[in-house]
């Protein structure tokens, strides 16, 4: 009998499969279905900062506009009005003992920050409304041309050490991976209290729209390329960094999930896969990976975790840098006569 189960945060799961935050997550019923299907725990679609402290503000015309017409953007009319979110922050804490009562696997709560500010103490109203863990999504875009990289990582360090001191139940914190040094970056939030790291947030990027000459959302759902960032990371740091790994984005099949387990993921979490191919492929995924492990002799996911990570590697940083010129090497002779 292959064992899928797997320790995250503290939490004995059933498996590796976890649906990350997304819209999924906004209804009750879909989130049955959810566990029905083998989801292993489910991390709630996020409650955002701006929500918190209100920084949508009521629209007005600006002093000095004429007819109420106005010659640039303001900051705040183009984040979306409190009724244009999922639910407000109270319904958010309500939406969390809600899934609570109906499900029996364990419910992430999520919150998404940029900065440092009082919305940290809500974290404490999700812990008190019965999450059983909190991820906290760290997506900042840095635009000032004398903020230095020190202090952005200094920002991020101090949100994960104010969350920290709110909740007791864990923590897990998903960054992006634009750090200058990553492993580094991992190290100091461990030790400020990140119980897990989410590798990695995903760079959504606008687009422009000709017609109305207005900036707009775009979102593009991710493809099993945006995989190898988060599998290189996480091979890098298991067993060098002490917390549990979850890795996203870019998993959508079983050899997927085996390849992120072998690197050393405690999870993997699913999003764009369930959004195109529906709830119910979680099961097929579930099968499929089963079937691998036994085919390649794995009992239980604890064997396969970190088999091939560098926890072994004397020097990774070489390692990384001899792969790099094995892959030019490699597509330079499989392409003879042509530029890499």
């Amino acid at each position: 009998m292959t064992d899928l189960s797997t320790i995250y945060l503290g939490m004995t799961l059933r498996s590796p499969l976890v649906p990350s935050a997304s819209p999924l997550s906004e209804d009750l019923g879909k989130i049955k279905r959810m566990e029905d299907a083998g989801a292993a725990a489910i991390v709630l679609y996020s409650l955002f900062e701006e929500q918190l402290t209100h920084i949508r503000r009521e629209r007005r015309p600006r002093e000095g506009d004429e007819g109420g017409r106005q010659t640039a953007p303001r900051i705040e009319d183009a984040f979306p009005v409190q009724t244009q979110y999922p639910l407000t922050p109270h319904d958010y804490l309500e939406h969390i003992r809600k899934a609570k009562e109906a499900v029996g696997i364990p419910i992430i709560a999520s919150l998404n920050c940029t900065s440092l500010g009082g919305w940290a103490e809500y974290a404490k109203q999700m812990q008190q409304a019965g999450a059983d863990a909190l991820e906290l999504n760290i997506y900042h875009v840095p635009t000032d041309l004398y903020e230095t990289g020190t202090q952005i990582e200094r920002a991020c360090i101090q949100i994960v050490e104010d969350v920290r001191s709110q909740v007791r139940i864990p923590l897990a914190v998903k960054i992006g991976p634009y750090y200058s040094n990553v492993a580094n970056m991992a190290e100091r939030l461990e030790k400020v209290g990140a119980d897990a790291l989410v590798l990695f947030n995903r760079f959504y990027q606008p687009d422009i729209n000709l017609n109305s000459m207005k900036v707009t959302p775009r979102i593009l759902l991710s493809t099993p390329q945006a995989m190898r960032l988060p599998l290189r990371w996480i091979a890098i740091l298991y067993g060098r960094v002490h917390t549990d790994f979850a890795a996203t984005s870019g998993i959508h099949e079983a050899y997927d999930v085996a390849k992120m387990l072998l690197a050393g993921a405690d999870v993997t979490m699913l999003c764009s896969a369930l959004l195109r191919r529906g709830i119910g492929y979680m099961e097929l995924l579930e099968r499929d990976l089963v079937r691998w492990m036994e085919e390649h002799n794995f009992e239980s996911v604890e064997q396969m975790r970190g088999k091939m990570s560098q926890q072994n590697c004397p020097d990774p940083e070489a390692f990384e840098r001899a792969h790099y010129i094995r892959t030019l090497q490699s597509y330079v002779q499989a392409k003879p006569g042509r530029e890499a």
